[in-house]
């Protein structure tokens, strides 16, 4: 592994510009780094034994709950239901999918090789960010075949209902994606970075949805029905575009983000 991370701190460094000139056009060097380090955290993902075991969970539910709630005579032609139990499935395995992006290296050592490069704190973050984001659309793709076939014995679906549904699926992969990376930049070990994302997002979506609903307070339950995510993605699922929804995951994933890149700041110059 640590081999590994060093040939892609080289690949990432010849990709890159030189410290002079990525100064002088310091926006352009960082996004190029940043792709690189993309594309080289998708290649590992799909070399990894956890993506294909977080894969196959994610169908193998998503497919259980298309048989047993959503395929059923008389139920409503939607994919509403299904897109509300695949974000609960996301808490859990989202986590497993990003617990090593940072801790692995930091593990590793290799991370040292890694900062050693032309590449900027914001470039490592962004880069595993968008890797694992693009990771995650091939399994959103892989649930295709449960529209086409819902389309099939329903055609009274509504079309504009399913793609702000997988709109929203995308928003909410990527403010836990982001969660995850945040997670994984605070330690250097794999599960207890795990464990911290899937308490992040526990926090944000089960506690606050109870909140929201059994506050004692009135202000409480306001504060809990905003911090709501799945509240915001209920909007999505149902086919309805709000703004305050799509400003709320992405300030949402940015500011995640945001964090870990200071942590990482942080523990350079430990």
């Amino acid at each position: 592994m640590s081999a590994d991370i060093q040939v892609k701190a080289s690949e990432v460094a010849v990709a890159s510009p030189p410290r002079e000139a990525a100064s002088a056009g310091h926006g352009g060097g960082t996004l190029n780094a940043a792709a690189v380090i993309a594309q080289r955290e998708l290649c590992s993902l799909f070399y990894l034994p956890i993506a294909y075991v977080v894969g196959f969970i994610f169908l193998l539910l998503t497919g259980y709950y298309f048989v047993s709630e959503t395929l059923v005579p008389g139920n409503e032609a939607s994919m509403r239901v299904l897109f509300e139990r695949m974000a609960g499935v996301l808490v859990f395995a989202l986590p497993l999918l990003t617990m090593r992006s940072i801790a692995d290296e930091f593990s590793s050592g290799a991370i040292e090789t890694l900062m050693t490069a032309p590449v900027s704190d914001v470039s490592v973050v962004v880069g595993k960010f968008f890797g694992a984001l693009l990771f995650y659309g091939c399994l959103l793709v892989a649930t295709l075949p449960h529209l086409f076939l819902l389309g099939r014995y329903a055609p009274t679906m509504v079309g504009s209902t399913v793609f702000t549904g997988y709109v929203g699926m995308i928003l909410l992969g990527g403010l836990f994606l982001s969660i995850g990376i945040f997670a994984s930049s605070c330690t250097r070990h794999q599960l207890l970075a795990a464990v911290i994302a899937m308490a992040i997002l526990a926090v944000f979506t089960f506690v606050v949805d109870y909140g929201a609903e059994y506050g004692r307070q009135m202000w409480q339950r306001e504060v809990c029905a905003y911090l709501n995510v799945f509240g915001h993605f209920a909007d999505f699922s149902k086919g309805i575009l709000d703004s305050k929804s799509i400003i709320f995951f992405v300030s949402g994933s940015v500011f995640f983000l945001f964090l870990a890149t200071k942590v990482m700041e942080s523990r350079r110059w430990r």
